[in-house]
This record gives C-alpha cells, structure tokens and sequence, in this order.
C-alpha cells in the first residue's frame, strides 16, 4: 500500500490541480469560465490505467480518498452494469451526491443532508436545487472569518463524478448525460473524470464531435503495469527488510502469470502472499525465516525433532558431506553444536543477501544501458537470471561483458560513479576494499591524459559503429573486427584501464551473485516449489470437478460417502450418482436406463415398500430428484439433449482427469 500511495502520488497531486482550476474559477467567476460557460464545456480528466483491470479499483480508492480529503465531498462513482438507460445513472448519481454526509462540526446530526432518491425527481434540476442548498447552508452555517485554508475547499466545491469504465458505457447513455450536463454547467461545478483502460481515442470513438466538444478534455497517464511490477520487486523481494525470498522458479512463474494473463500487480501480490503462507505452513524450519535480531533466540528454542528436520535439508546434507569427519559426528549427533553451526550458517545467508543485492544494482547499472539489453533492461530480469543459475556462464552474461569493453570514458566514468553510491548505500560490511578500488579507477580516468591515448582514432571509430549499428549481427561484426584490430596492435592506458574495471566487476559477479540454491540452508528462507504454485494459481476446473463429484468425500469430509472399488453410495449427492452411472455410458445415454439405474442405486438397502400408494409416491420423489441431478449436470458441460433421438442425451466429456 506504501509503494502503490507513493507511485501514484505524483498522478493524483496533477489530479488535484487540474479540479482546483476549475473550481476556484467557478467560486470567483473569472473571465476562464465564463468563457467556459458560454461554449457549456465540461472540465474533463481522461484517465489512462492501463489493461490491468483489477488494480484500478485500488487506484479509484486512493483517488477518492484523497479528493475527499483536499477538494470536496461530492464524488460519485458510476460503472456500466449499474446505468444501462439515463434515467439509471441519474438515480445512481444522485442517490451517491446526496446521501454523502457532511462532516461540519457546526452542523447537528439531523441537519445531515441525506435525502431518498425516492422522494424526489431524478434530474438535474433537482440535483442543482439540492446543491445550491447544501452550499448555501455550509455559507450560513460557517462564518467567514473562521474559515480556514483548507476549509475553502467546502464553499462551492466541485461535484466529480467518475465514470470506472468508460469503454464499457454505451454511446447513448454518455451522449445524453453530456449534453444535459453542459446545459448546467453555469449552476452546477461538474467535473467528469473518464476512466480508461486502453487508449483515449475511445472517446472519439463513442462520442461524435458535437458531443466530445462539450468537454475540455486533459490528459493524464499513470504508470505503465511493468514499471509498477519492477519497483514492487525492487521494494518487496531486492531488500533485506524481509527475510521471506522467492526462488528463481517461483519468480518466473509469477513474472509469466503477469506478463500472459492480465498485468495485474494485485494479483502478482496475492501469489506472493500465496507463497508466505505455503512456505509457513509447509515448512517446518520457517520458524528461522525472522530477521537476526530474533535469530539467536528462536535457533536456541529448537527441538530436537526441529533439529532432525535440519539434518535432512539437501543443502545442509551436501554442507556436512564437506566437513572434517570430527565435525560431520558432532554435526549429526549433538543439538547444542547444530544449533550454534546452524546460527552462524544462517547469518552467512543475511550477509550473502545484503551482498547479493548490491552488486545485482551494480551489473544492472552496466547491463541496462547496453543495446539489445542481452541481460534485460529490467532488474527482475536480471534478477531472475541469477537466481535460476549462475549468470557468468550464460551467454548473454558474455555477450554483455564483450559490449561493455567497447564502452566511452564518460560512459565507464558515470557507471562507476553509480556502482560507488550504491556500494556506499549498502549495509554491507565486506565492500570497504570494494569502495576504494572503485575510488582508485575513477583518479586513474581523470588523470588519463590525452597523448596517453594512442590509436584513438581506431577506438572511436569502433564505439561510434557499435553505437550506430544495434541490430544483432553488425554487433557480433563489429566485435570481430576489434578482436581482430586488437590482436595486431598494442593496447592504450585507455583500453588497459576499461579491461581492468570490466574484470574487476567479473570478480564482484562471481563472487556474490551465487545463486540462492547453492547456499547452506537456503529451503528454510526461500520458497522453491513451483509445482505447488502452478496448482493454485493454473485454475483446472475439469479436473476439481471430477474430484468433487466421483469422489464427494474429498471436500464435504464425509468418510461415509467413501467408496472403494469403484462402487456407488447411495448417501451421495444425486448428482454425484449420476455423474458416476453417466461415465459407464457411451457416446449416446437412454434416459430411461439412466433413470432405472439411478432409482436402484437410490434405493439399495431399503426395505420394499408394500403399499402401492406410498410406492408411487416414492418413485415421483425419485424422478424429481433424477430430472434436478440431470439438469445440474446439463449445466456443468458434462451432456447435452440430442437431436438424434428424444429420449436420449449426448455425452460430452471423455478421458480421465
């Protein structure tokens, strides 16, 4: 919530000036709005979300709340599903405008403005006279000497009304509450904020020029859902904040439910919260996964069967394989020596996070401002690159190191400069050397002098050809061509200097950017299962279907209605029944069969009923039973009516699941 107040704050501060224009316009009517008035125009904020439907509810929160807070009382809400006709949104605005309870200390609780949409007439007259009351009585009741800065907000304050999804209206309904609205725009402050999902052409496209006229449109754009992701991984998961870690398979499954399905943030952060509470409950260990200050005391709480658990995790099996044969006994025997190896291991891991994320900034500096991003323009995924495996041995990570040899002084200088404030930004205690290496390359760069640089012209002219030519083969041409030019002729102080730095971060990569898995008791902070992710987010309907029904014990937790051998209860549901008599079917059910199979199941162990009446009564119970099971299974997708003969139905499922 943090992060999303903050990245917003800039769109709705630009929200906010854009409603006191108008609003101190109409309270002082100035030449703007009477000019405003006299072409009936309509202070309009066209808001582009984005695609990501789900996060604009959180977005409309923030928005109300700060309006509320800083402008006016008056907002309205309208989406499509509520207003199919004119006379519905009118209802629902009016009925939101004026059941809004004005929060003036002067005011007694029966002056509570709250009327019943249904005493009065849905239209805008109504609704001018109701808001010409209201302000008038907050002048009459609020002496003008006591009004504060910010209580100037509450004299004539604007009404807003927000459409959530304006591409879901139909052309009508905005056609004809525009029009309405600008033959009132001289008595009612309206403010109309459009909430648009995919481009503000929409607008062109719903309302015809003599419409959209009546609206003086401005634009505002909110961040793009990638950029949101990037900084909620750079918040969330690239601190040392929380102990909590993702790893890299679990990442990469989250990062492609967002990419593939639906750009929502908030669904990114419900499948990470998934995660906490699958490795919590899961993982008998994650009673370590706490920050250092409560380190020491939980590894001191440990049982011995806690202890046990610790011995069978495959990282810490592969850390004792590599001990001394003293160590590995005391290791596998002795609690007291576990707890006090397990409590230095753990801090080992702390620091190796703290370090891990420094330098992950620093090879991002360099990466993201190579063409073709090899690595990713993004730090996720960079990120995700190194955790999946060790990134000095891919390709791209090659690649890049080639492509940063070839870069400028000025280049090299401003990265170093960056690297150097995030080093000094870091928690991290092991980067002390680091800092005055990096200090040391950047006198040597300034104290290069011009006639050091001999070949100069060769140098340029290869940066200047990388720079013009991005596209994937004129690179790997232009890298040969150097290779070859360099094998033939001495190195410069220049290009001696840029080789030293390039190799320096090599070292720095290889020696903090290991990937999580290969660390001692990683299973206890990282969350690695995938497969268990995929199972509750990749939804299979069919299949949670068939469990249900051919096996109804699994969810109502009914041993009774368990069956072994493939055999039927009769205590399960009807349509659990039916379901199972269907899949012994063919292609083509007689509904007659199924019936009389149905009634046998039903009543096996009953005792036969006597009475003729009480017998026919029974079997209309059981035929009524048998249509409603039928019809639920109809309405599942399992059958259908057939065409082919009446009393029959077609099947329309085959497999097993």
């Amino acid at each position: 919530q943090k992060v999303q107040e903050d990245l917003n704050k800039q769109l709705l501060d630009n929200l906010m000036s854009f409603l006191i224009r108008p609003h101190s316009e109409f309270q002082e009517k100035t030449t703007e709005w009477t000019c405003r008035m006299k072409f009936r125009e309509i202070p309009t904020a066209a808001l582009v979300l984005g695609v990501n439907v789900t996060d604009h509810d959180l977005t409309f929160r923030s928005l109300s709340d700060f309006l509320q807070n800083n402008i006016t009382p008056y907002i309205a809400f309208l989406e499509a599903k509520d207003c199919p006709g004119i006379k519905n949104l009118m209802q629902k605005l009016m009925g939101q405008l004026m059941n809004c309870y004005i929060n003036v200390d002067s005011l007694e609780d029966e002056d509570c403005v709250q009327v019943s949409q249904n005493r009065i007439r849905c239209s805008m007259s109504s609704l001018i006279k109701w808001y010409e009351s209201v302000t008038k009585k907050m002048d009459s009741e609020t002496p003008s000497k006591k009004r504060t800065s910010s209580s100037t907000h509450w004299q004539s304050p604007p009404v807003v009304v927000i459409f959530k999804d304006m591409e879901s209206f139909t052309t009508k309904v905005l056609q004809d509450f525009i029009v309405i609205s600008s033959q009132h725009i001289h008595e009612l402050p309206l403010v109309l904020i459009f909430g648009i999902a995919t481009s503000p052409m929409i607008i062109h496209r719903l309302l015809p020029h003599s419409v959209s006229s009546l609206l003086c449109i401005e634009l505002f754009q909110s961040l793009s859902c990638k950029d949101h992701l990037s900084t909620i991984i750079d918040k969330l998961l690239l601190t040392t904040q929380f102990p909590f870690k993702l790893g890299g398979k679990v990442l990469q499954v989250l990062i492609n439910l967002f990419l593939y399905h639906d750009f929502s943030v908030q669904n990114f952060i419900k499948g990470f919260q998934l995660c906490i509470v699958e490795h919590f409950y899961s993982q008998p260990l994650s009673v370590l996964c706490c920050q250092l200050v409560d380190l020491q005391k939980r590894v001191n709480s440990l049982s011995h069967d806690q202890c046990e658990n610790i011995r069978r995790l495959p990282s810490f099996r592969s850390y004792v394989e590599k001990q001394e044969a003293g160590k590995q006994v005391a290791l596998l025997t002795t609690d007291n020596f576990l707890k006090e190896e397990t409590h230095k291991l753990l801090e080992d891991l702390h620091v190796y996070h703290e370090n891990y994320v420094s330098v992950l900034r620093c090879l991002h500096v360099f990466t993201s401002s190579l063409p073709k991003y090899p690595l990713g323009k993004q730090i996720r995924e960079l990120h995700c690159a190194c955790l999946e495996n060790p990134v000095w041995e891919t390709k791209e990570y090659e690649s890049s190191l080639q492509l940063v040899r070839m870069l400028s002084k000025s280049d090299l200088v401003t990265m170093l400069q960056q690297c150097l404030k995030i080093l000094l930004s870091s928690s991290g205690k092991e980067f002390d050397n680091t800092v005055e290496k990096l200090k040391e390359f950047l006198t040597q760069f300034q104290n290069l002098e011009a006639e050091a640089f001999q070949g100069k012209g060769v140098s340029v002219s290869s940066q200047k050809e990388l720079q013009k030519k991005t596209d994937l083969y004129h690179l790997q041409k232009s890298l040969l061509e150097l290779k070859e030019s360099r094998q033939s002729k001495k190195l410069t102080k220049f290009e001696m200097l840029r080789f030293e730095v390039v190799d320096y971060i090599d070292n720095l990569v290889r020696k903090y950017l290991v990937p999580a898995d290969h660390r001692t008791l990683h299973e206890i902070l990282y969350f690695n299962t995938a497969a268990v992710l995929r199972g509750h987010l990749n939804a299979a309907p069919r299949t949670a279907l068939h469990t249900a029904l051919n096996n109804p014990h699994w969810y109502l937790k009914n041993q009774a209605l368990k069956c072994d051998g493939g055999s039927i209860s009769n205590k399960a549901p009807d349509i659990c029944i039916v379901y199972k008599l269907h899949l012994e079917c063919g292609r083509l059910i007689n509904l007659v069969d199924w019936l009389e199979a149905f009634s046998t199941v039903v009543m096996a162990g009953e005792e036969p009923n006597a009475d003729t009446a009480s017998s026919d009564q029974m079997d209309d119970v059981i035929h009524a039973r048998f249509i409603r099971a039928v019809s639920e299974l109809e309405l599942l997708g399992f059958i259908k009516p057939s065409k082919q003969k009446t009393d029959h139905v077609a099947r329309l499922t085959w497999g097993g699941c």
